[in-house]
């Protein structure tokens, strides 16, 4: 069954029955405008961050700059094939806010909401970026590739091939919930949707193996304090 498909059976589910924690635990990060402990899942936080590694960073970005995927990408290949790291060593997490959460869209979600324009990216042609372009891998996963090929996974700087070589991609409950208020205020929700339905809707179709958190500021700490990642942002 479809994530949305079971979305709707779930609500329709809690509506007779009285069960709305039901469809609370259907949304990653639950309902609330302000996650709750009860609907974080620690579990998987932890195991993606807390996974055995020598070293480790994290990346906060909140203007949306594409850039930052090539830096994320030599990054990796400087500690790989330069301070020679083992890959399954180097742990990194993405901690996208602000616009840049939108990296952790699904297709659709850009295209029935139309962040492109509600962020105001545009295409070098000057129209609104129509979807997540940014996701899709360009290059094939083979590791044993020449690092120094273009065409290689170690040149690809698509969020999927990162992900392939370990890059935990982290998603904002908070951010997420203002920006659907910002959405339907800005009337770019199909009509009659609120903005707690465009809110689930959203953390419900985020791109695959990405993990809510209650909000990026409050993560950032956790990922510093307790696990120990090296903190890295760029102001290009």
């Amino acid at each position: 069954m479809k994530r949305s498909s079971f979305l709707a059976a779930s609500a329709t589910i809690a509506a007779a029955s009285g069960a709305a924690p039901a469809l609370a635990q259907a949304v990653p990060g639950g309902t609330h405008f302000v996650e709750r402990k009860a609907d974080f899942d620690q579990k998987a936080f932890d195991a993606a961050v807390g996974r055995p590694a020598q070293i480790r960073q994290l990346w906060e970005a909140v203007a949306f700059k594409p850039g930052v995927w090539n830096n994320i990408k030599n990054a990796m290949n400087g500690l790989q094939f330069g301070f020679g790291f083992a890959p399954d060593s180097i742990a990194m997490a993405w901690c996208g806010h602000g616009p840049s959460s939108a990296y952790a869209y699904g297709d659709d979600i850009w295209k029935k909401y139309q962040i492109g324009t509600y962020f105001n990216l545009k295409t070098d042609a000057g129209d609104p970026i129509s979807t997540n372009v940014f996701r899709a891998r360009q290059n094939a996963t083979d590791p044993n590739a020449d690092p120094d090929g273009p065409k290689s996974l170690y040149q690809d700087t698509t969020v999927e091939a990162l992900q392939s070589r370990g890059l935990v991609v982290l998603a904002c409950h908070t951010a997420i919930e203002e920006q659907a208020r910002g959405i339907v205020k800005k009337g770019l929700a199909p009509a009659g949707m609120a903005a707690t339905d465009v809110a689930n809707d959203i953390l419900t179709h985020l791109v695959p193996g990405a993990i809510v958190v209650p909000s990026m500021v409050a993560a950032i700490a956790v990922l510093q304090q307790t696990y120990k990642y090296a903190y890295t942002t760029l102001t290009f």
